[in-house]
């Protein structure tokens, strides 16, 4: 762990279970940022504080989260002060850094890219802490195998790849996302998928918190990031790789506990999801969201049979 050190903060708070901020700690927290409206433009922070060091993993609008380094962390005259992205002189770019002063349950401040300077919120992100609902209704379809009825692109339509063929829904080339036009909190999902090899995508769940699908080679991508994982965030059991075979996936999420099982094999089991994943659609965890499926990294990939089931009132 690289931390730096705080001897104002003496609270610890535990980043894999509550989410309410104690008493007197300041930065501390898991935090939501809507940097802009639309997609691609949600962030996150999680920072804890342990012995009296900081210490701060931060989730940008795409990619994985990861931690930041020592010198990425500074605190200068009570603002947290966060490089999130190193200046690149060879492409001549600017560091991307954060500012942000403690405001109650919020962080308020702004993000530094060169001269330019934009303000920015993160709230404080809701705990989600729900029982296992005792009843859910029967699965219904989300797909009907006959057109895209109850799905949309993101984005550009023209730029949609997205077709039905043979009864399966096919994203036939690099393109647009697709998401449901409904919007869901606590589910089970159930999805069947062909991914061929050396191919990459994602199934997310309330627009937020993606279900990896990928078949690159396995030094692309460490355990957290592979086929079945919440990605960057939550490593699978390691089952065997069919990439070009039909597989299927049942996915339970109740709050932040997801259970991920693959081909019949539980390969996530009720664990924390922390926070959103790169290519969230918003930060607006306590929200419902819709289901949508990556398009835009590459094409040939195929879904039948994808079915929800929701909590009987």
């Amino acid at each position: 762990m690289r931390k730096i050190l705080l001897s104002a903060l003496v609270v610890c708070v535990s980043m894999a279970g509550g989410y309410a901020r104690p008493q007197g700690s300041s930065f501390v927290g898991h935090w939501d940022f809507n940097l802009a409206p639309g997609f691609h433009h949600a962030s996150w922070l999680g920072i804890s504080e342990k012995g009296g060091a900081l210490d701060v993993w931060y989730q940008p609008t795409g990619g994985n989260v990861r931690q930041l380094k020592q010198d990425e962390v500074k605190l200068e005259g009570g603002k947290l002060i966060l490089t999130v992205e190193e200046a690149n002189p060879n492409r001549h770019r600017p560091a991307d850094t954060w500012e942000l002063e403690a405001n109650g349950d919020k962080l308020t401040g702004v993000m530094k890219h060169g001269s330019e300077s934009t303000p920015i919120v993160g709230v404080l992100a809701p705990k989600l802490d729900r029982p296992t609902p005792k009843a859910w209704s029967a699965p219904e379809a989300l797909f009907n195998g006959k057109n895209l009825d109850g799905w949309e692109p993101i984005g550009n339509p023209a730029n949609s790849h997205w077709v039905v063929q043979n009864g399966d829904l096919v994203n036939t080339a690099h393109g647009d996302n697709l998401r449901t036009t409904r919007s869901f909190n606590d589910f089970k999902v159930h999805f069947e998928v062909n991914c061929p090899d050396d191919a990459n995508s994602g199934f997310y769940l309330r627009g937020r918190y993606e279900v990896q699908l990928e078949y690159e080679p396995l030094s692309n991508n460490p355990p957290e990031r592979r086929m079945g994982s919440i990605y960057g965030r939550i490593t699978p059991k390691e089952l065997p790789r069919h990439p070009g075979t039909w597989e299927t996936f049942d996915v339970t999420l109740v709050g932040r506990t997801v259970t991920v099982v693959r081909d019949g094999v539980t390969v996530i089991d009720h664990k924390v999801i922390d926070g959103i994943t790169g290519g969230a659609l918003d930060a607006n965890e306590g929200e419902p969201g819709p289901f949508y499926i990556q398009g835009d990294h590459t094409g040939g990939l195929k879904f039948r049979n994808i079915t929800v089931s929701v909590p009987k009132s």
